[in-house]
């Protein structure tokens, strides 16, 4: 599976031109909504993807590697690649996932939760209790 198609690569880095301007300005960095999610099919490990760095490799979102502890950083689409898991599996992206809410929100639900798996439904429930406009950070459909 091709973890980043073209629309998901033209996303992340508009998301890393966005935050990169807004920190040349002076001004608040914006919280973007996560565009894709990698996960383990055997493990826990799941990962959150905000923006892609020029160089095509880092990657900035929210990480669980399944011990409780969800952190907000860099990680290399390269080092994911590579991962090779029993059965002849490696990470996959979640085609169906749908981000929802800001990252900060995926941050903090998944703090309390212990896990990204975990504070899933604490973002369904958020995300039900939002109005739909974009300011919000929900996706329009």
């Amino acid at each position: 599976m091709i973890l980043l198609e073209p629309q998901h690569i033209a996303a992340l880095q508009a998301n890393t031109a966005a935050r990169r301007a807004a920190q040349e300005k002076g001004e608040r960095e914006p919280n973007p909504v996560p565009v894709v999610k990698f996960f383990n099919p055997v493990g826990a490990a799941t990962w959150l993807v905000t923006e892609l760095c020029e160089d095509g490799d880092a990657m900035f979102g929210l990480a669980d590697l399944g011990f409780g502890c969800p952190e907000l950083g860099y990680f290399s689409l390269t080092e994911i690649t590579a991962l090779r898991l029993p059965f002849g599996l490696r990470i996959e992206r979640d085609i169906g996932f749908s981000g929802l809410v800001p990252l900060s929100l995926w941050a903090d639900a998944a703090r309390v939760a212990g896990s990204i798996i975990q504070a899933q439904p604490l973002i369904w429930a958020i995300a039900g209790n939002l109005p739909d406009e974009p300011e919000n950070g929900r996706a329009i459909d």
